[in-house]
């Protein structure tokens, strides 16, 4: 198994924009002030990165911008999945190349009927065997309509270049069908605040979690107080963190996670459009959830 830890908690980091462009400077201050909060890593062009609307050119100089923000000792994932696979391969060494550590890859689903596990196999394989980096798996069945099955993963985790997988899909019986048929090094990220603390009990190494943007030192605490056995103050803070991570995914969406990232003292700006900023009284209820939880 390729050699890296994909241990703790990662946030998904947004793109800014400014004036409809991507703000390279902003979201370099931004990963400079996430890296103070005891995280691992950060995850570069995923779903709230908005990466669906960027650019080719666009996507490598972001990845570029958060290598070279980051901590050294820091893991950066970059977003590298495309339709073809073709493009997903040439982008993943590009990524590479601008210091990505490793690729997380969505699976193609414009097809998504055609997508069936021979398919996934074949692609998964394909683009793990022709990257310098190691692969991630990326389960978002709310968006692609497909979800990776127990069996398909457990094939594709005896590759020697694919390394883990980031399930989104909050189904922690799913996470523990991996973690039972998996090759024993493969490593399953929970891809989803809401169930973390499950996620971590079952033996999940961590987290890609759109809640870590806003509150990334109490993601990271309820991993440390696992890791010394103290399930009780794990599971108080988890429950303190579900409205948050609620407001910043389904409620609220990019925009309030970026309102939030405002009101926290980062720059969150607005989505590129068609995605429409978030209203006054959006705004609102995500301070009183964000004061409710002592974020604010």
């Amino acid at each position: 198994m390729t050699n890296i830890d994909l241990s703790g908690i990662f946030p998904p980091v947004p793109t800014p924009f400014e004036d409809g462009r991507v703000a390279y400077d902003r979201l370099a201050s931004n990963v400079k002030k996430w890296c103070t909060t005891g995280i691992s890593g950060i995850v570069v062009l995923g779903s709230n990165g908005e990466y669906v609307y960027l650019s080719e050119k666009e996507k490598r100089e972001t990845v570029k911008t958060v290598a070279e923000a980051a901590l050294k000792e820091m893991t950066v994932i970059a977003g590298t999945g495309c339709e073809s696979t073709g493009q997903t391969i040439e982008l993943t060494r590009d990524c590479a190349d601008a210091g990505a550590d490793a690729a997380l890859v969505i699976s193609p689903h414009y097809y998504h009927g055609k997508m069936k596990n021979e398919a996934l196999c074949r692609y998964y394989t394909d683009v793990a065997d022709d990257s310098s980096i190691p692969v991630l798996l990326y389960n978002v069945s709310k968006f692609t309509h497909i979800n990776l099955d127990p069996a398909l993963v457990a094939e594709l985790s005896r590759h020697p270049n694919i390394a883990g997988i980031k399930d989104s899909s909050g189904n922690v019986a799913q996470l523990g069908e991996y973690l039972n048929l998996a090759d024993p090094d493969f490593q399953v990220m929970v891809g989803t605040a809401g169930a973390l603390f499950g996620a971590l009990s079952l033996g999940c190494v961590g987290g890609v979690l759109a809640c870590a943007n806003v509150a990334p030192k109490e993601c990271v605490q309820i991993l440390e107080f696992l890791k010394t056995g103290d399930y009780r103050a794990a599971r108080g803070l988890q429950l303190k963190l579900l409205p948050v991570n609620k407001a910043v995914t389904a409620t609220y969406g990019v925009a309030g996670l970026k309102a939030a990232l405002d009101l926290l003292g980062y720059f969150g700006g607005e989505p590129r459009r068609p995605l429409l900023p978030s209203t006054d009284n959006d705004r609102r209820k995500i301070r009183e959830i964000l004061e409710k939880a002592d974020l604010l």
